[in-house]
């Protein structure tokens, strides 16, 4: 059967299988691919916003010419086309459903060459959309089986590293859009049709103190470029890609590009406000490695991290008394499950519980990067439990 692609290709939805079109397809709003601003997409915000938030949106800009470039020589370990680059971040903007992201990626990718009709390409490159689908909607579905089929498709340990450093990116992207497009007070504006993320099961988080291990290979430091080092030295104080560096390593532009972006939202410490929605984070998403990270640094919040691990209904109950922790959960939730959802009306408890406007917004870009680092953790390793002595 002849294996075809309908000349749509720029669509949102976008075809997994390739082939030869009669004519080069117009993508649904062209001018799209040529922002200025390739991280808020030339999102329209005031001097007090720009620079308020310019530190971290640099760092974050900072990331694109490597993650997502131009132009890219693919080579037997770096196998990563753009075009395989730029289809993830389409898929992952899809799952997101904000519009300005989707618009970007879609005019990005129309041009671009897609891979041969073979199907062997055909195969790679639907895995690459399922997996960047199941990643950026159901973190948890991500496991060993997964990562061994990326490995069978031909992809390297470097690609599967920078493949999920894009998917987390391009994730942050999406809810760093909705943030600030929130702030002035615009209704949001979202695709219909998208579902809102399920949160992670309880049963998940039953684990007494668990331990994330990487599940590939890692970069042995004595073999790492100058490049590498310097990114794994670059990211060694940064207490949420500890365990990561040396998996994380295989990529360096990438590891020293998300160290630098959390050191910018991060601050001097972690503050409890901060571990509070990095928790909020890490429990929907299912990394309980960062949960539990998260909740140690929440032990003199009596019953919180308890009433996390057993879901919304115990969380919100806890929050009853707390109104200040309440906006920062309900905000958190809604940004983590549906960023295409979130708007002014959830950030006006904030405000309203006593937050300045760019100090909540602040708050919620370092929860969303905690959402990058939980797929970082689901998508490129496991969760053990220390043996019983």
């Amino acid at each position: 059967m002849e294996q075809r692609r309908l000349t749509g290709k720029s669509h949102w939805y976008h075809e997994t299988q390739s082939s030869l079109c009669p004519a080069d397809p117009l993508p649904l709003v062209p001018e799209a691919a040529k922002v200025e601003d390739r991280f808020l997409l030339d999102l329209p915000l005031d001097d007090v916003n720009i620079a308020a938030h310019a530190p971290w949106c640099d760092a974050a800009r900072a990331l694109i010419p490597s993650l997502l470039p131009d132009k890219h020589d693919v080579t037997r370990l770096h196998t990563l086309s753009v075009y395989d680059r730029l289809s993830t971040a389409l898929t992952v903007a899809q799952v997101c459903g904000v519009q300005r992201l989707c618009n970007h990626y879609a005019a990005r990718l129309a041009p671009e060459p897609g891979p041969d009709s073979s199907r062997e390409s055909n195969r790679r490159l639907t895995l690459l959309t399922q997996t960047a689908r199941q990643l950026a909607s159901s973190p948890t579905l991500i496991d060993s089986a997964a990562r061994t089929q990326l490995e069978d498709a031909g992809l390297s340990v470097h690609d599967i590293v920078t493949f999920t450093q894009i998917i987390g990116f391009v994730g942050f992207q999406a809810r760093a859009v909705a943030l600030l497009q929130a702030q002035p007070g615009q209704p949001a504006r979202w695709l219909p049709g998208i579902d809102m993320q399920q949160d992670a099961p309880a049963s998940l988080f039953t684990a007494h103190e668990p331990r994330w291990q990487p599940d590939l290979p890692t970069l042995e430091m004595g073999w790492a470029s100058a490049e590498q080092q310097a990114a794994y030295n670059a990211a060694l104080d940064e207490p949420l890609l500890q365990p990561l560096l040396s998996l994380l390593a295989h990529d360096a532009c990438a590891l020293q590009g998300l160290a630098a972006l959390l050191a910018s939202l991060r601050g001097h410490e972690i503050t409890p406000d901060a571990a509070l929605v990095a928790l909020v984070s890490a429990r929907i998403n299912g990394s309980v490695s960062c949960f539990d990270e998260a909740a140690l640094r929440l032990r003199d919040a009596p019953g919180l991290a308890d009433a996390a691990r057993n879901g919304e209904r115990a969380l919100l109950a806890w929050s009853h008394n707390h109104q200040s922790a309440r906006a920062i959960i309900q905000a958190m939730q809604m940004l983590t499950r549906a960023p295409a959802r979130f708007g002014h009306a959830q950030l006006e408890p904030l405000t309203d519980a006593g937050f300045d406007a760019q100090t909540a917004l602040r708050l919620l870009a370092w929860g969303s990067v905690c959402g990058w680092v939980n797929r970082l953790r689901l998508g490129l390793g496991v969760t053990t439990q220390p043996a019983a002595v």
